[in-house]
């Protein structure tokens, strides 16, 4: 199983290590975004490279997390418990949420 807590280190070190962006949020987000939009055209053209741009998706968002202090893994792992815990129908054709998870008090 990967660590994404050391993954996200090791691909922050990076950046710093080869002058890469750590200090611009904007700047992050958009080149986020780019390697979104990059996977998406790899996946609409059938290029072969679909797995190596999803693997750019990955590691800007590990970045980013790190520079933003943020854990992603712990988050992930949260934001997957809440997913489970929330039910849904289908309603006019549409899957519909009709229950949200409450959190623990």
């Amino acid at each position: 199983m990967v660590d994404l807590k050391k993954l996200q280190k090791e691909i922050y070190q990076n950046k710093v290590d080869k002058g890469f962006n750590i200090t611009d949020i904007n700047e992050e987000f958009c080149l986020t975004y780019g390697e979104i939009a990059e996977a998406y055209d790899a996946w609409r053209k059938k290029k072969n490279d679909l797995s190596e741009e999803l693997a750019d998706v990955a590691i800007y968002l590990l970045g980013l997390s790190e520079i933003l202090g943020i854990d992603l893994e712990t988050e992930i792992q949260k934001k997957v418990y809440k997913n489970s815990q929330r039910e849904y129908k289908i309603i006019d054709g549409v899957n519909t949420r009709v229950k949200e998870y409450e959190a623990k008090k």
